[in-house]
């Protein structure tokens, strides 16, 4: 007959023994389970190259208000655009146009703000809002963070309808319309 010694015995030699299968099939594990997400992630950089390229036109109805194509930008959170604001028929600076989306920039990463060839870094600050003084394009990259959706707003530049240059907000004196941004 086995004594309880002699199984107490035999236990301890094969747990000593699967001690180490374990250990390793444990760190296996955890590898596997690291490189996967390390796989995913985006090392810090919320701006993957390239952009996907989008754009938005603002012309000049006969009318007089502002038109723009498309009415609706539909973009996804994380996605990093790159945003080209075209006026084309633009005359003066007082028939200009004033672009604000101040509510979709309080929710999106900023990185870049080109403006012919000159080029404003912005790393996460942001801006009020782009005027089309003269014909001619601004480019804006960005990564939009926070679903929703947003207005877009064209109007007059404040000075054209005896506003103070710069001043933000919609201008219901002159002539605007209302688009939106869509984050999904």
């Amino acid at each position: 007959m086995v004594g309880q010694e002699d199984c107490q015995s035999e236990l301890s030699e094969d747990m000593s023994a699967k001690l180490p299968f374990f250990f390793l099939c444990a760190a296996f594990t955890l590898l596997h389970a690291f490189a996967s997400v390390a796989a995913t992630e985006s090392l810090g950089n919320l701006a993957q190259y390239p952009p996907d390229r989008i754009a938005l036109t603002i012309t000049t109805a006969d009318n007089g208000t502002p038109q723009l194509q498309p009415e609706k930008l539909v973009l996804n959170s994380g996605q990093y655009y790159r945003l080209t604001i075209d006026c084309p028929d633009v005359r003066d600076d007082l028939a200009g146009w004033r672009i604000e989306m101040s509510e979709f920039l309080n929710n999106a990463h900023l990185r870049l703000v080109t403006v012919g060839d000159i080029e404003i870094h912005l790393q996460g600050l942001s801006f009020n809002a782009v005027e089309c003084d003269e014909i001619g394009s601004a480019h804006v990259s960005f990564v939009p963070i926070k679903p929703g959706a947003y207005p877009l707003y064209v109007g007059n530049v404040p000075l054209a309808v005896g506003r103070p240059i710069g001043e933000s907000g919609v201008q219901t004196e002159g002539k605007f319309m209302m688009g939106e941004i869509l984050v999904r």
